[in-house]
């Protein structure tokens, strides 16, 4: 069992919450039961040291099944050193090293997509991964990040997929033009989601919605500029029917990926 908290091994794992340390090594931490449960589950392989206290490993079940089935053995640790690797307060008794497994741009439009999520400059951790999380409850086919937009391999950004950052392919570090380009030439329109586009229900009327689509979506601040805009084939609101300033970015990329989803399946 691994003890001490100050041990380099240990140090080694709670580095990678910071980017240089992932972007050093291409790891990235999973934390809690839930994560773990996903990866082994879905991306088995990209496990490569499973850290988890005698008591929450006894006390999941499943989880030991699915290393057992996977031939994979997780490490003991004390709560102390379970408490040093994570990023968050509370690990729940499991902290994972897992390889980042980003999908390339032309795997993905080359897959014929009909629904993809854009992300261009999108900052908050938890936004993004709300979006990520949305976008795999949609049934979308991959979710595409351009710009500044934050890194999916965040510890904030994984647990707020809890788990979907497994289960559907997610491209980093394109720039935008290049995104829209690639999902024109695959045959799909490109909806902004933004304040100054038309009514979305004027796009449920016209059918619009019913296309293979990429839904892009802005910085949380600011929005999508005029740039982006225009490359877009259309802009698109929501009406807020209520007294309500806004819609949070996440809540209203979940609701405008449900719109296409519902649209696809009429």
């Amino acid at each position: 069992m691994l003890e001490n908290p100050r041990s380099p091994r240990v140090r080694a794992v709670a580095k990678l919450a910071k980017r240089n340390a992932r972007k050093e090594t291409g790891l990235f931490l999973l934390e809690g039961p839930q994560a773990v449960r996903e990866a082994l589950t879905y991306r088995p392989e990209t496990i490569v040291e499973l850290f988890a206290t005698p008591t929450a490993l006894e006390r999941h079940q499943d989880v030991r099944t699915l290393l057992s089935d996977e031939r994979l053995e997780a490490e003991f640790v004390s709560e102390a050193v379970l408490d040093a690797m994570a990023d968050t307060v509370t690990p729940q008794g499991f902290v994972a090293v897992a390889r980042q497994n980003p999908t390339a741009l032309k795997d993905i439009f080359a897959a014929g997509p009909r629904l993809i999520a854009i992300c261009e400059e999108v900052r908050d951790p938890g936004n993004l991964g709300t979006i990520i999380r949305a976008a795999d409850a949609a049934g979308a086919d991959a979710v595409v990040l351009t710009g500044r937009t934050v890194d999916p391999y965040n510890p904030k950004v994984v647990r707020s997929t809890t788990g979907s950052l497994f289960h559907l392919p997610v491209a980093v570090g394109g720039e935008l033009e290049d995104v829209i380009g690639r999902a024109h030439a695959a045959g799909m329109t490109v909806l902004a989601a933004d304040v100054k586009g038309d009514d979305l229900l004027e796009a449920r009327a016209d059918g619009v919605l019913a296309r293979p689509t990429g839904w892009l979506f802005g910085n949380e601040a600011h929005g999508l500029d005029d740039r982006a805009l225009g490359l877009a084939d259309r802009a698109l609101r929501l009406p807020i029917f209520g007294r309500a300033e806004s819609l949070n970015l996440a809540t209203a990329a979940s609701v405008c990926l449900y719109e296409s989803a519902f649209a696809h399946r009429a």
